[in-house]
């Protein structure tokens, strides 16, 4: 977590010391910081750029040293005998053909990984998204449920009263007693739901996250302007990261194998060396000196031809061809679902500006046919059954409402993702949208706070 930018540790020390936010934005940072996915993306990239390093180490100068120190006895002469050694040795790679496509591979995978953690930072930003407009439409849901529970409890009521004054039948009195007493348990079940949300907005951030920012209600959708379906996609396939990931993953496939079939291939090292001794001791034999120093130098070339190592090599060359196929697959898998997403994402958010305005009529036909059916229940043309059905139509339509203006700002999101292009940039515009505080809908307290 130490390797986050000081910006964001110093955005963090600004928010407040609760956990609450705000906004959307406040809650990205946080995410940025706590994300548990989104350390393991960096500690990934982190492994693949230090394959990278010790690959390179392997055609760089070996230096090694050494020192000895002994002491014999010998026993026909009845005496000790003492040695000390130094010696330093260097070993250079001259060619090794695995060597050198290993290194081209490491550089290849340290790449990909930059890419994935580049793809891991967009989906933070969506995951967030999607789990903060979550909490929002599980507020929306909570608050319709609730004033249709106030609403159903009115008509028991109502029903009640006429059935004191004999007015309606008993029937309609259970009717409205069952709709209610359904309402209580939905209003129990989406304060369940929208607690969970908060805790999977929670296990993102690290942090508790209260006191959202919603849109409001005269949110106008636009279709994005940047071009037609097909102009996205293209987009896509030139900068969606998930897609560089895997060509480079690929590329370094192909590097394998030629690291593989190398080691059918001889291998040239150049070898130096230096060495110094010396030996003391006491002998008991007559003319006899135990004293004796040494130093010497050496420099070679080694040659190393490999001959026959019972299958192996061609083993390992078939593996990783398949191992290379394998990649190709994935990236060509990866095109294909790119640009189908890519696609998808473009027509999606196209149709939400449609599908919002269709919801928000509907939301308005259902208020007034609600409405209606009260007036009419009063002077007697319509019954209790047709109020409750008209205000489930009502509580079915803001909930369907609600849903299709979050789906729609997240839809942006992932077709920004998609074609490669999403950054902070588009977040903070996202997040100049949510200006009402969202909790304000709702009739009763928090108390899971």
């Amino acid at each position: 977590m130490l390797r986050r930018p000081l910006a964001i540790a110093l955005t963090l020390a600004l928010l407040p010391a609760s956990g609450f936010a705000q906004d959307l934005l406040q809650t990205y940072e946080m995410a940025r910081s706590g994300d548990p996915q989104l350390s393991i993306s960096e500690s990934n990239r982190d492994i693949a750029r230090e394959g990278r390093v010790q690959a390179r180490a392997q055609l760089l100068p070996q230096i090694s040293g050494s020192a000895s120190l002994s002491r014999n006895y010998v026993a026909d002469t009845r005496g000790d005998l003492r040695r000390r050694s130094v010696g330093v040795d260097l070993n250079q790679t001259v060619f090794d053909l695995g060597q050198i496509s290993s290194l081209r591979a490491q550089r290849d995978l340290d790449t990909a990984a930059g890419f994935d953690l580049e793809a891991a930072n967009d989906e933070l930003i969506t995951r967030t998204a999607a789990a903060y407009f979550n909490v929002l439409v599980a507020i929306e849901t909570l608050a319709a449920a609730e004033a249709s529970e106030a609403a159903l409890q009115k008509q028991y009521d109502f029903a009640d009263k006429r059935l004191e004054v004999g007015l309606a039948p008993i029937t309609d009195v259970h009717e409205a007693r069952a709709q209610y007493d359904g309402a209580r348990a939905n209003v129990i079940l989406a304060r369940n739901e929208l607690e969970d949300a908060y805790q999977a907005l929670a296990e993102i951030t690290g942090r508790p996250v209260r006191d959202l920012r919603a849109l409001p209600d005269d949110f106008q959708p636009e279709v994005p302007a940047e071009g037609a379906a097909d102009d996205w996609v293209a987009t896509a396939i030139a900068n969606n990261p998930s897609l560089r990931a895997a060509e480079y993953a690929f590329q370094a496939a192909e590097h394998s194998v030629t690291t593989a079939k190398s080691g059918h291939l001889p291998r040239l090292s150049l070898g130096a060396g230096y060495s110094n001794g010396a030996s003391w001791g006491e002998l008991s034999r007559p003319n006899q000196d135990p004293t004796a120093t040494s130093e010497g130098h050496n420099v070679g070339l080694t040659l190393v031809v490999p001959i026959f190592s019972g299958g192996a090599t061609q083993s390992g060359v078939r593996e990783a061809i398949a191992r290379r196929d394998i990649a190709q697959d994935q990236l060509e898998q990866t095109r294909r679902a790119l640009e189908r997403n890519a696609r998808n994402a473009y027509q999606t958010v196209v149709a939400g500006v449609s599908e919002i305005e269709a919801r928000r009529q509907a939301v308005i036909s259902a208020r007034s046919a609600y409405e209606a059916s009260q007036v009419g229940l009063e002077v007697g043309t319509r019954t209790v059954v047709d109020v409750l059905i008209n205000q489930q139509t009502l509580f079915n339509a803001e909930q369907q409402h609600a849903l299709a203006r979050y789906n729609f700002l997240q839809n942006r999101l992932l077709l920004a993702q998609a074609a490669g292009t999403l950054d902070i940039d588009d977040l903070r515009e996202i997040n100049g949208l949510l200006t009402t505080e969202a909790e304000a809908r709702l009739d009763t307290p928090q108390q899971q706070q």
